[in-house]
């Protein structure tokens, strides 16, 4: 089974592999700069390499990167929006020279102008995007969000209405974080509601376009719309939601990663991994 977890870039992104390793990932997720920063580090050659040979050495089935918390396409401020655009065509490039193939991306936060008006500028801002990478046909992977505020993402709706209208389809797809799809409102604990969630994600997103599953636990009840990760098991989708995931032959062979709490070992994702494999039995 592809499952693994986010990893820190901290001292050079081939030590996100060496972590990876460590605790038995089967696939990573980084991030290829500061998460909260415009502006990065460069990534040359040298790092460019022990990266991409790092991973195959591993034999890391996945590895996909998050992009920054700044970026939101979906901003009515013509100047965030501009910065935005650069920044995720500039982390697109650091994708190519990692031989990063998926990056992960948060549509973004309408800011009170309405959810239509969020979803056409995240469609109009990956078109530009996109225009500008053309040599760098990285997949943006667009998130499930939990409806915090005025974030576009909560609905599947959402997510099918952007892919929808994105004039390069084949460069966008979705990831489902079951912390988000909860907080939002969905059912994935009952197997009942579960299975109805899955269903409605496929009939109006569809299982074909799903390239990634992030899985965390959530402190905040379903319906909250407050994003806060837990660890498995230990949060409000609980044991249950995880066995109806990890045993579901649908989802089997998408990449999933932990993205839950950590401490400064490496201990709570080697925990959150075991709990996630004994469920999958």
């Amino acid at each position: 089974m592809p499952l693994g977890a986010h990893q820190s870039i901290a001292g050079g992104t081939p030590r996100a592999v060496e972590r990876g390793v460590e605790v038995g990932c089967r696939v990573i997720q980084i991030f290829v700069k500061n998460s909260n920063r415009w502006v990065g580090r460069p990534i040359d050659r040298p790092e460019a390499r022990a990266f991409r040979s790092a991973a195959r050495g591993a034999g890391l089935a996945r590895v996909v990167a998050h992009t920054s918390y700044l970026i939101n396409l979906a901003s009515p401020v013509a100047e965030l929006r501009r910065r935005s655009i650069e920044a995720l065509a500039e982390e697109i490039d650091r994708c190519r020279r990692l031989g990063i193939p998926d990056l992960v991306l948060h549509p973004g936060a309408h800011c009170g102008e309405g959810e239509s008006a969020g979803v056409a500028r995240i469609a109009a801002s990956l078109d530009e995007v996109f225009d500008r990478t053309a040599a760098a046909p990285i997949r943006i992977l667009l998130e499930t969000a939990a409806g915090q505020g005025s974030c576009v993402g909560h609905r599947f709706e959402h997510l099918r209405d952007i892919l929808g209208a994105v004039r390069t389809p084949r460069r966008v797809a979705a990831c489902f974080d079951t912390c988000h799809v909860h907080a939002a409102g969905y059912d994935i604990v009952s197997a009942r509601g579960y299975a109805r969630t899955i269903a409605d994600f496929d009939r109006t997103v569809g299982l074909g376009r799903l390239a990634a599953i992030h899985v965390n636990d959530s402190k905040k009840p379903r319906g909250s719309r407050v994003d806060r990760h837990e660890h498995i098991g230990r949060g409000t989708i609980g044991r249950r939601g995880f066995r109806n995931l990890m045993t579901d032959p649908l989802l089997a062979a998408i990449p999933k990663f932990l993205e839950t709490p950590k401490d400064d070992t490496l201990d709570l994702d080697r925990k959150n991994l075991a709990t996630l494999r004994r469920l999958a039995r």
